[in-house]
């Protein structure tokens, strides 16, 4: 029945169309004869205005009085026509939506830029309001006090915070160490083994270090017995012999890891050191190496060090107050 169905309405439609099409042919066909028809007649036009508006008003009175075209009751040419018009107006609305579509996303852009930099500007605000709030205290309670007690109140609150400092200073560097001791140095072992980079290859074993890496940074298998002698050997050739006090710090015979920390530690130490004594003075803040090391480049690489722009066999740290300071 559905079928049945489908092909009556198909049978419809295809004669709906048909008869469609033909009363167009034929509405085209008497216009042609009607065109051809004054095309062929010796009636001469009038050059002057006023004739030219006469003629043009008896053509619209004549196209007023004459019944306008209007397709037959079955008809499509309506849908036709109002399906034509959706498609332009889509077409025109896709067009007009791409070439909105960089205005927009510049837009976007700005806008995320402008939220960005009002969210700095309200915590600007916020930390100047209360630096001027803590000012004004500050103000009001030395207000009643003498100079001198003023002055011994503010030393001892330089005192106070000197001594903050100085704790958070220990704490960081007692995390940095134990950084370097049980997560970075095998990593730096791994670089300097011929591994990946430091971060490329996370929780590796001290004793799989000891076998090295092949020519594809993988790890080799480490063998049974093991050959500490040229262990110790290629300890001593990439990172030099343990002084005393690095010696008397590891438990046991120095390993790569070992080694490799105490580097890194010691290049750390001297880095903050020429940074402090240098005083502002860039070219002074520069460490000489002794090779290139991959602790080095690691520094480098973390946006915290930077080598000398004319010898790489120089290294400082970044001074990242020196433009606040200054």
């Amino acid at each position: 029945m559905n079928e049945r169905s489908q092909d009556a309405e198909a049978h419809l439609y295809t004669a709906n169309l048909d008869h469609t099409l033909k009363e167009l042919q034929k509405k085209v066909r008497e216009h042609e004869n009607e065109l051809q028809k004054l095309r062929s007649s010796s009636v001469e036009l009038p050059q002057s205005p006023a004739g030219q508006a006469q003629v043009i008003k008896a053509a619209l009175d004549e196209v007023t009085a004459s019944e306008p075209f209007l397709p037959f009751p079955g008809s499509l040419l309506p849908a036709l026509l109002a399906l034509r018009k959706t498609h332009q107006t889509i077409q025109e609305s896709n067009a007009y939506l791409e070439s909105q579509r960089a205005s927009h996303e510049q837009v976007a852009r700005q806008l995320e830029a402008d939220q960005a930099g009002l969210k700095g500007q309200n915590l600007l605000k916020e930390a100047l309001e209360a630096r001027i709030q803590s000012l004004r205290n500050d103000l009001d309670a030395s207000a009643d006090m003498t100079p001198e007690a003023g002055a011994r109140e503010r030393l001892q609150e330089l005192k106070e915070k000197k001594k903050g400092y100085d704790q958070g200073t220990s704490n960081l560097m007692k995390v940095l160490l134990g950084f370097i001791n049980d997560k970075l140095a095998p990593m730096l072992v791994a670089e300097e083994l011929g591994g990946p980079v430091v971060g490329g290859l996370m929780d590796i074993e001290r004793d799989d270090l000891a076998a090295g890496f092949n020519a594809q940074g993988k790890l080799k298998k480490a063998p049974d017995g093991g050959n500490n002698d040229k262990r110790q050997r290629r300890i001593d050739e990439i990172w030099g012999q343990a002084t005393d006090g690095e010696q008397s710090g590891a438990a046991g015979p120095q390993d790569e890891v070992v080694a490799a920390s105490a580097e890194m530690k010691r290049l750390t130490e001297e880095l903050l050191n020429a940074l402090s004594s240098a005083k502002g003075n860039t070219e002074a803040s520069y460490v000489q190496l002794p090779r290139e090391s991959a602790s080095a480049r690691f520094l480098v690489r973390s946006k915290v060090a930077l080598f000398h722009h004319n010898d790489a066999t120089k290294i400082r740290l970044v001074d990242f107050g020196r433009e606040l300071e200054a």
